[in-house]
């Protein structure tokens, strides 16, 4: 790969060379600058790309970015590339890109030492920053009411250990508001989740009996809790919220403004240094810089629970599992689409991700998420 690069740019001096020797010096100057000027904007977009069709699916909290902003912003960067996404949770996606049915799997987990064993041409894009908010249907609390929950507590809520509303353990952590004496239904993901994976990584890291009995992954074993629900993807969980009082669950931050529209409520989460925060972009941000110097080139690597006052502890990369064999046309496009996706000018800039509560990639992660699309096709 690096030594036909050097050729191509050795052919290029010479052509230039020729150029100048031909025109005079004043014309080869005006030429090789605008060579330069379109090696640039090529190195940025890519060159024209052939008819092609990228099939994404996955990740739920990942699917509004997609399907809501980037497919039709994309048509006018490259219009012979079709882009087709579809909600399916990220297990499905990071299984369907192993096995070569779609070119994008969206997934809000990285895939495991073992999996990556198994499938060494896989890799995992970080795409930009999400977080996770923990949602609630809890009648007589105020709009701008936030409840303090913890791990711990969430981990016992879904242990079945604390059952009411109004049990000592939530109690404690909101002092002077009313708590209902009502049974807590709650919900959970049945479908593999990479929210499923953020969630269940913060219970562990924060209660030991669910380490223990639990643990984390895309999907787990969940504990039988009387009046427990489980659904399909963040838009199921959502729904099952709004229909039943007294539920609590895990809801990706792309879904927060339809979860409030619903009438839901949403959590200060206390952190890793006992603080409780909002998922507000700042508080996301503060738990970004935080981790970002421990970032590895193959960028998998967990953000939950990050240190720091102000750190909110469910964040995660969203990633684009990707198998670097491709056939030469969709491998082009593909390069040049997630190379566009992770462009703070294109499909990293504001007016897209904070449209569903992302963060664009920090500056030093995206060289390496560059370094991994170099290799598709590769």
């Amino acid at each position: 790969m690096k030594s036909n690069r050097v050729a191509k740019w050795v052919k290029v001096a010479l052509v230039l060379t020729t150029v100048a020797a031909t025109a005079g010096c004043g014309a080869a100057t005006q030429n090789q600058g605008q060579q330069a000027d379109t090696t640039k904007q090529g190195a940025a977009t890519g060159s024209k790309s052939a008819a092609v069709t990228i099939n994404e699916t996955g990740s739920s909290l990942l699917y509004p970015l997609f399907n809501g902003q980037w497919i039709s912003a994309y048509k006018s960067v490259d219009p012979n590339v079709s882009i087709s996404a579809a909600s399916t949770g990220s297990g499905a996606g990071i299984s369907q890109a192993i096995a070569g049915t779609v070119q994008i799997g969206a997934s809000d987990a990285f895939m495991s030492d073992a999996q990556m064993k198994q499938n060494p041409s896989i890799l995992n894009i970080p795409l930009a920053i999400s977080a996770q908010q923990i949602m609630y249907n809890l009648p007589g609390m105020g709009k701008d009411q936030h409840l303090n929950l913890g791990g711990d507590v969430l981990a016992k809520i879904f242990l079945g250990q604390v059952k009411y509303w109004d049990d000592p353990a939530i109690a404690d952590l909101n002092k002077g508001v009313k708590l209902p004496h009502e049974q807590i239904i709650p919900v959970h993901r049945s479908d593999g989740s990479g929210d499923t994976f953020l969630f269940t990584q913060y219970l562990t890291d924060t209660n030991s009996t669910w380490k223990q009995k639990v643990n984390f992954g895309t999907s787990v074993s969940w504990p039988s809790v009387q009046g427990g629900i489980g659904a399909k993807g963040n838009d199921g969980v959502v729904q099952q919220l709004a229909n039943n009082k007294y539920s609590i669950g895990y809801v990706g931050i792309s879904w927060l403004d339809k979860g409030t529209q619903q009438g839901l409520g949403y959590a200060s989460l206390q952190n890793k240094d006992g603080k409780f925060v909002l998922p507000t972009s700042a508080n996301i941000q503060s738990a970004v810089n935080a981790m970002v110097s421990k970032v590895p080139d193959d960028e998998r690597i967990s953000l939950i629970d990050a240190p720091g006052a102000t750190s909110y502890p469910i964040i995660n990369f969203e990633y684009a599992i990707v198998n670097t064999k491709q056939p030469a046309d969709m491998a082009a496009a593909l390069k040049k689409f997630l190379n566009w996706a992770i462009d703070t000018k294109g499909g990293n800039k504001a007016e897209y991700m904070t449209k569903v509560q992302f963060l664009p990639l920090p500056a030093s992660v995206e060289p390496k998420s560059k370094a991994q699309i170099e290799k598709i096709g590769g």
